[in-house]
């Protein structure tokens, strides 16, 4: 029996460089979405994140018709929108509204997390402990203002009713397994960074997962991060923003994504730490060779469906490059 493809997309957080505007990273975005169209990308997904320098993300529905207006046939959606943040009822309005706009084309991620720290999500939200803990019942909410079925209630969100936008459940722990297996939803788990439950949170979902007019087998999509490029050396280099970036993380100390440099040997260092070497466990940095014998390891471990990819590079035509590698590299191991 011929063995199914493997999809590949996108997963971007509109990450602002250096000495780059909003204007140039929102721009950026949408060439890269629509060299990812060409390179036969299924989707291109951005996430919801606040107060965060280098994330220009925020108004995730927002960017998403920027790109969704100027691409063609990818699929476009949110990797994804924090529930939680916000009321059933206006994402409804908004993705229903996104739907009828670019038929066919519209995801829906959606995510528990708040994507930002506590002070922060208390001010989006100051119930949001509140609506965290009841992300099952926001979600049926969600369902029902998208079903037609929903056109004689008091409290409806008219653009939504009827309109295909499919839902997927992200996680990066074991909870979400659970619920995206008994809706029968797609998974996506964010092994780009959470690598700690990845195998777990698969068997779960696979384990029991219960067929919806959605989806009748369980369909697991996983995040990596790659950076692909000519030479191992050269992928390296510009893994180097990505290192910085980890550590702005782990200092709290947050700056715009930085040129590459040199690895250097502190460089070398930092990726040794156990906390790092966990976070980046599922990175794949090289030239295509190398990369692809990682991407190919790493799917028969996983069995995903597919798989959705993360470059944080500092330049928008190194980052292009790595997507066209990676798009080379998919292809060739269907």
């Amino acid at each position: 029996m011929k063995k199914p493809k493997t999809a590949f997309s996108i997963l971007d957080l509109a990450l602002v460089s250096q000495d780059h505007s909003l204007k140039q990273t929102y721009d950026g975005a949408l060439q890269l979405a629509q060299n990812a169209e060409a390179f036969g990308y299924t989707r291109y997904w951005l996430a919801e994140h606040h107060n965060a320098t280098n994330i220009a993300s925020s108004a995730t529905a927002v960017l998403m018709a920027y790109i969704a207006q100027g691409t063609q046939t990818i699929r476009v959606g949110s990797g994804g929108i924090m529930l939680p943040n916000h009321s059933p009822l206006i994402i409804a309005e908004q993705f229903g509204t996104l739907g009828s706009l670019y038929l066919g084309r519209i995801d829906l991620g959606l995510g528990r997390a708040p994507g930002t720290d506590r002070e922060t999500a208390h001010a989006i939200r100051s119930d949001f402990m509140q609506a965290a803990h009841s992300f099952p019942t926001e979600l049926e909410k969600l369902e029902t203002y998208f079903s037609a079925e929903n056109a004689n209630a008091k409290v409806r969100a008219t653009v939504a009713e009827g309109v295909e936008v499919p839902i997927y459940i992200l996680g990066s722990s074991t909870d979400s397994a659970h619920l995206a297996a008994k809706k029968g939803l797609p998974y996506a788990f964010a092994s780009h960074f959470a690598t700690t439950h990845l195998f777990e949170a698969i068997k779960i979902y696979r384990e029991e997962f219960q067929p919806s007019k959605e989806l009748q087998k369980p369909y697991v999509m996983a995040g990596v991060n790659i950076i692909v490029a000519e030479t191992d050396e050269e992928a390296q280099r510009l893994s180097t923003s990505l290192i910085r970036m980890i550590v702005g993380i782990f200092t709290g100390k947050r700056d715009y994504v930085q040129p590459p440099t040199a690895m250097t040997a502190d460089l070398k260092e930092i990726m040794q730490h156990p906390q790092v070497q966990q976070m980046l466990k599922y990175s794949f940095i090289g030239s295509k060779a190398s990369v692809k014998e990682q991407v190919k390891a790493f799917l028969e471990q996983t069995k995903a469906d597919e798989l959705i990819a993360v470059t944080h590079i500092y330049d928008i035509n190194d980052r292009i490059r790595s997507y066209r590698l990676f798009a080379e590299i998919m292809n060739e191991l269907n």
